[in-house]
């Protein structure tokens, strides 16, 4: 008699495991789909706060709100079965207090059926950390440019390339890996200190805008795909260019339209003959 088992969703223990096996894959979603197509070809997906700027037009992440972020990790959530995924944290749910940010992290997880969320802090943060990881929570951690922050740290800017900087992130990424974090993302960090954070936490890194020593890499879709053209940091990469090929698309459908070529006989429903 045999047993069949159904492949399971991976999980953050998996993405774990993967430190020091092979390069960890992972990409923003933010729809349903978007995600069916990504689902096969990424370990874990990040329905990020990036969303406020991509999709709702927002100058930063800070305006995006809880509902926005359940709303999207649920779209993400039908779209896929193979992908860990998880959920950021907006800005104002977590930092008052490790109880809120348990409040807010028990919420996401139930309403949207996610994995884990990722929330931004560094050695400041590591109590909440430990606070949910310790109460069944998986958090993926983020250190180094925190665009939560941008409203005190002075923009969006590469850190890392002075003294004071350079021991600030060592401390936070030391932090979070002690707090139990299940990895930890590093963004826009100078390469070399990126690298040697890699080396020195227990977890995987994940790089954006840091090094290829890291463990494993993420990027938002809407960059990876060429439609987000409001501005392209050093550290995005084009894989397609996609903005050309729909505005193509949609001044044909206009054309087409305007003409009364479309729609031609084969797009309406005509009735049956006898």
């Amino acid at each position: 008699m045999s047993v069949h088992t159904a492949k399971r969703r991976l999980a953050p223990a998996d993405i774990k495991a993967l430190k020091g096996e092979r390069p960890i894959v992972s990409l923003t979603a933010y729809t349903t789909p978007v995600a069916k197509l990504m689902d096969q070809h990424v370990d874990f997906m990040l329905v990020g706060d990036s969303l406020g700027m991509v999709l709702y037009g927002l100058d930063s992440t800070v305006g995006v709100t809880l509902e926005m972020m359940i709303a999207h990790g649920q779209a993400v959530m039908r779209g896929s079965s193979n992908a860990c995924v998880v959920v950021d944290l907006p800005f104002g749910s977590y930092q008052q207090s490790k109880e809120q940010a348990f409040a807010t992290a028990a919420r996401v997880l139930k309403e949207t059926g996610c994995s884990a969320i990722k929330l931004e802090g560094g050695a400041e943060m590591a109590e909440t950390v430990h606070f949910l990881t310790q109460r069944g929570i998986p958090v993926l951690g983020h250190v180094g440019l925190m665009p939560q922050l941008i409203n005190t740290t002075g923009g969006y800017r590469s850190l890392g390339r002075n003294d004071k900087e350079v021991e600030k992130i060592r401390k936070d990424a030391a932090a979070i890996d002690d707090a139990g974090a299940f990895a930890i993302v590093i963004e826009g960090t100078v390469e070399p200190l990126a690298r040697e954070i890699t080396g020195a936490v227990k977890v995987p890194t994940i790089g954006i805008g840091a090094s290829p020593a890291c463990d494993g890499q993420v990027l938002v879709v809407d960059d990876v795909l060429g439609i987000f053209t409001d501005f392209k940091p050093r550290f995005v990469k084009h894989f397609a260019n996609l903005a050309p090929l729909m505005s193509e698309a949609f001044a044909t459908y206009a054309q087409e339209v305007k003409a009364r070529s479309f729609p031609g006989p084969e797009h309406t429903f005509q009735l049956k003959k006898g």
